[in-house]
């Protein structure tokens, strides 16, 4: 028998994932509206997302009475799978080239599997929003750096998944959002939130106060948006409690970001742990908590020990 040595956390070097992430994000935003398209709407805009795979990320199965699908991204293989309940397969190779003849040959794809779809053809909450039609500059593309994005993700949904097991009350599942192109989970206290005011670019305040409705403490992972910090984990909470931003949240290397309202964890902090389960988890909890104790959270109705494979949680009368 094969033994099978643990997974890695792969480096990630901003320079060499950041067009290569960029590539990616807008492949997402087209394959992610091709489902925001196809599903009705759920709470939190949840309807709409990814989740990581055995091979990439996927849409799951997008319910439908004549033909169900299913669009995956394979990042071993490098293409879009797209899937019919009906058998029927398509695969779109992920290579350097244009946006505009990535989104053609979706569209293609899902017409000759008897799916044609109709999208909003335009980005959401990026600067640019160029529509993919008209996206005619050559996009960059890495496969091992792509391959490697995804192995991250492997290793932090499965420690956001142990997070998430240690609390009772509302959250969401462990999902990547097209939008940011973030892994994210988030926990809910329960209470409604003041109306969100919007004007995230190029998103409509109706679907961002939807998302908002209620109070979180939210945590995820991207890619980053410069050198300095690079790939990073980060916590926020909504609405931003009095004391938040002060407050100590482990490890050393995590830091309040003024600019984007959250606590800021680098990847490499994280990679290069001892420990880098513990270090991932104390960030994700110690952020919690700041988030929690600042706006007084009902913390034992809605915290369990941590969930153990195999067994129930225990329950007395």
């Amino acid at each position: 028998m094969t033994s099978l040595a643990p997974q890695t956390w792969p480096e990630l070097p901003y320079a060499a994932l950041r067009p290569t992430a960029d590539t990616l994000q807008l492949w997402m935003q087209i394959v992610g509206k091709v489902r925001l398209a196809r599903t009705p709407w759920l709470n939190h805009g949840w309807h709409a997302v990814f989740y990581v795979s055995a091979r990439g990320f996927t849409t799951s199965l997008i319910p439908d009475p004549r033909t169900s699908l299913e669009l995956e991204f394979d990042l071993r293989a490098h293409v879009l799978a797209v899937r019919s309940s009906e058998g029927g397969e398509r695969r779109v190779p992920l290579a350097a080239g244009s946006i505009a003849a990535f989104y053609a040959e979706v569209m293609e794809a899902l017409a000759a599997l008897g799916a044609p779809t109709r999208i909003v053809a335009t980005p959401n909450e990026l600067p640019d929003a160029t529509p993919f039609a008209e996206d005619l500059a050559s996009r960059p593309y890495d496969s091992a750096m792509a391959t490697d994005f995804w192995r991250a993700l492997i290793q932090v949904d499965r420690v956001f998944h142990r997070f998430r097991t240690r609390f009772l009350g509302k959250c969401s599942p462990v999902h990547l959002f097209w939008g940011g192109a973030d892994l994210a989970v988030t926990r809910f206290s329960g209470r409604r939130a003041p109306l969100h005011p919007g004007g995230i670019p190029h998103l409509p305040d109706a679907v961002t106060r939807e998302a908002y409705s209620h109070e979180v403490s939210s945590a995820g992972f991207w890619p980053g948006d410069n050198a300095k910090d690079g790939p990073c984990f980060y916590s926020y909470a909504y609405p931003t409690p009095d004391g938040f931003s002060g407050a100590r949240v482990a490890p050393e290397a995590a830091r309040f970001d003024e600019r984007l309202g959250e606590f800021l964890l680098p990847y490499e902090a994280v990679r290069t742990a001892a420990d880098p389960d513990a270090a991932l988890l104390a960030f994700l909890q110690s952020a919690y908590e700041a988030a929690a104790d600042a706006a007084g959270w009902d913390r034992d109705a809605l915290e369990c020990e941590e969930g153990a494979i195999g067994h129930p949680r225990l329950i007395v009368g």
